[in-house]
């Protein structure tokens, strides 16, 4: 079914497939009357807590806003981005019982960028663990990027546990994806970012980056994972805002973060999530189709293709996408935070 709102007289006929093709951009689809939201204001936990999940892995979590409110957990990007305190705050903290996990390697999880026992499988079934220590029934899933990929697998695999799922960026863990981003496809629009991320690798490797990088990132040699991490983290940071961030390029920098990011990031691409099937997300989602589900995508979003959301949405017309039309990837960009905090209003009622 095709949902439009906010519908302003076009020039030339508004063409869309199954799902919503809605944005809050002109060129993304069709333009709001409303005023663009904001995240609400920071917040503090009123719990934190560790999973000890086996394999030496220590898992941090907390909790925000109202205690008896309704359940959400934030599901962090990269795979290795970890989460940040802006991440508390697309939630109205009176409604909101906000759930926040760092995964394995990732962010104040320990030990830092560790690779072992580190899947998607492994983050399933951390989430089922954390949902069953802080006693929920069911609760709604929010993430973006590869936030969104382990959403879905989440929710594919644990169907019943899930309330709603609001999701940005569409990532469905596919080889197109990567290689459109990772290899020949995005170069096209930043080649000047593309110069340093490619160059750093020597030229006989240059047909597999993914490969050369993790090789790099996995060396024993403390020095070469670290400017692999630095290289690679820059291209990713240069690229996830339609206006570059230099506050996020700048992430690059972070030894630290860098570090878990790329090598976390390169672990799962070279495994391809260790999904069963190239569609598996595409193929599974008879068993979601119930789950109230929301998603935007930015039309200049180079990280991850604007085709993936589109797939998805045709595969799952049940399901709400808002076409954000002047957004590239980032969460940070205004139409993707005010749809999204627009969308969290909406399903706790608000």
């Amino acid at each position: 079914m095709t949902t439009l709102r906010s519908v302003k007289s076009l020039s030339t006929p508004f063409l869309a497939g199954k799902g919503t093709l809605v944005g809050t951009g002109t060129l993304g689809g069709v333009e709001r009357d409303e005023a663009l939201r904001t995240l609400y204001p920071a917040i503090e936990p009123y719990n934190t807590g560790r999973l000890n999940v086996g394999s030496g892995h220590s898992v941090y979590y907390e909790e925000c806003g109202n205690k008896d409110g309704k359940p959400v957990v934030f599901i962090h990007g990269g795979p290795g981005g970890g989460c940040t305190v802006g991440n508390r705050c697309f939630f109205d903290p009176k409604l909101y019982r906000i759930i926040l996990i760092d995964q394995r390697g990732a962010g104040r999880s320990t030990p830092t960028a560790d690779l072992t026992d580190n899947t998607t499988w492994d983050l399933v079934r951390d989430l089922e663990t954390l949902r069953e220590t802080l006693g929920i029934e069911k609760w709604m899933c929010f993430g973006g990027s590869w936030g969104s990929t382990l959403a879905l697998v989440y929710a594919i695999q644990h169907p019943e546990r899930v309330t709603e799922l609001v999701m940005r960026g569409i990532f469905l863990m596919k080889r197109e994806e990567l290689d459109f981003f990772f290899q020949h496809g995005t170069s096209m629009l930043f080649p000047d970012a593309y110069l340093a991320y490619s160059q750093h690798i020597p030229e006989a490797e240059r047909g597999s980056l993914i490969n050369a990088y993790y090789k790099r990132l996995t060396s024993d040699d403390t020095a070469t994972r670290e400017a692999a991490a630095k290289y690679w983290t820059t291209w990713e940071m240069s690229t996830s805002f339609a206006k570059p961030n230099v506050e996020y390029i700048e992430k690059g920098d972070d030894s630290e973060f860098a570090a878990a990011f790329a090598r976390i990031e390169t672990h799962y691409f070279v495994n391809l999530g260790w999904l069963p099937t190239p569609d598996h997300i595409l193929e599974s989602i008879d068993k979601i189709r119930h789950i109230p589900t929301f998603f935007t995508h930015g039309r200049y979003d180079v990280v991850c293709p604007f085709k993936s959301a589109f797939d998805l949405s045709q595969a799952f017309p049940e399901a709400e996408f808002v076409v954000c039309g002047r957004s590239g990837h980032s969460a940070g960009e205004e139409e993707h935070t005010s749809e999204l905090v627009m969308a969290c209003d909406r399903f706790a009622g608000k």
